[in-house]
């Protein structure tokens, strides 16, 4: 179909998970008043992680949550991966507190220490954060970054509906988009069926193969990079915006791609994160996502295919979002072109393929990856993001 009919075709999108866009922030004299109820109110600082989980919560990024997990929810989606009322749900989202809370309401500061909502005080529980790490992670080792940031929260939670009267500034303002934006963006190209593609990472050809081979399937691509906390090692979200911006002018059809960003902090929770991404971007109106290989993963911890088998744990048509499974790609010097696995007959001698490890030397260096690689465009911008 080409461009001109998509843009024609009316648009019916996904609905959200549990059906409906959960909305809970409040505008105008409301949010004046409660900013200054919540002034004086307990409060409570949130981490990196909470304060971007309270701004996916406020914009229905995590529908159908409403607020902090209170027992039965956080229970739910550590041992079986469903939400009390059923919905496939793969990750806690939750709130440490140092003590539990004296009032039925509390303030919640951003990381930064910013009063942006209020907490309506459900239920203070405790939780068992070993059990927690190793039915989400797979592994009770701090050395996990995931693990490590769950223990350091605690064991003391709170949960409750929260109402949110300012939202954190965006990282990336001209990029950043609701899934009321994304979602009315869609419609009004008349994209019913899109992929989303998730990455803390630079683009690569490999990358960029698989998009391109879902694109040929589907209406439209959401370039979705998350931009919240990384572990320090991980190539900063400016230079990565800028990888995607110079690779979506020069590579990719204009009228069928959109670049967002998406809030959320890294878990490294590898295939749970995986079926949690899936989750999220149905709600910005994606019908598919794509999972390749090591989605979500950190060191060893997880099998090169282990976050496109966990979908089998789901019955058919459960999460509704359809993920899209690619195999390892890599360019061949025998075919001349992107391949893997399922379609290069050729030894792996034939195969260009750079560790993340590699290619980081080589821009400490000054040298450019090969064309085969990386496109010089984006490999010019990490060059000098090295550089600095």
């Amino acid at each position: 179909m080409s461009s001109a009919e998509t843009a024609t075709r009316k648009s019916t999108l996904i609905a959200p998970h549990g059906g409906s866009l959960i909305d809970r922030t409040v505008s105008g004299d409301e949010a004046a008043a409660l900013a200054q109820e919540a002034a004086q109110l307990p409060r409570v600082r949130m981490s990196e992680k909470q304060t971007a989980d309270l701004d996916m919560i406020a914009s229905g990024a995590l529908s159908p949550l409403t607020g902090f997990m209170a027992k039965a929810d956080y229970t739910g989606a550590v041992e079986d991966m469903h939400l009390p009322n059923g919905l496939p749900w793969a990750l806690p989202v939750t709130l440490s507190v140092e003590s539990a809370p004296a009032a039925e309401r509390i303030a919640l500061e951003s990381s930064d220490g910013e009063l942006l909502a209020v907490l309506d005080v459900e239920e203070v529980f405790e939780v068992d954060r070993e059990n927690e790490a190793a039915k989400t992670y797979r592994t009770t080792e701090d050395a996990h970054p995931g693990v490590a940031q769950i223990y350091a929260e605690g064991p003391l939670l709170v949960g409750g509906p929260v109402t949110v009267f300012k939202r954190p500034e965006p990282a990336f303002p001209s990029r950043h988009m609701d899934p009321a934006d994304t979602r009315a963006a869609f419609e009004e190209r008349g994209w019913s069926r899109v992929v989303g593609f998730q990455t803390r990472n630079p683009v690569h050809r490999a990358h960029e193969h698989v998009q391109k081979c879902a694109l040929e399937t589907v209406d439209g691509l959401l370039l979705h990079p998350l931009v919240g906390k990384t572990k320090g090692d991980d190539i900063p979200a400016d230079v990565r915006m800028k990888c995607y911006e110079v690779l979506l002018d020069g590579y990719y059809p204009a009228d069928r791609t959109l670049l967002g960003v998406f809030p959320a902090a890294m878990r490294y929770a590898g295939p749970r994160e995986a079926v949690w991404h899936a989750i999220c971007r149905k709600n910005y109106g994606c019908s598919h996502f794509i999972v390749g290989r090591d989605h979500a993963g950190v060191g060893s911890y997880y099998g090169t295919y282990d976050a496109q088998l966990i979908f089998d744990e789901f019955a058919a048509h459960e999460l509704d979002i359809e993920p899209m499974f690619f195999e390892h790609s890599f360019w061949c010097r025998t075919c001349g072109s992107m391949a893997s696995s399922k379609t290069c007959p050729h030894p792996s001698e034939e195969h260009v393929f750079l560790s993340g490890t590699k290619v980081r030397e080589m821009l400490a260096a000054g040298e450019l990856p090969p064309v085969e690689f990386s496109r010089p465009e984006v490999a010019e911008v990490l060059i000098r993001s090295y550089r600095t």
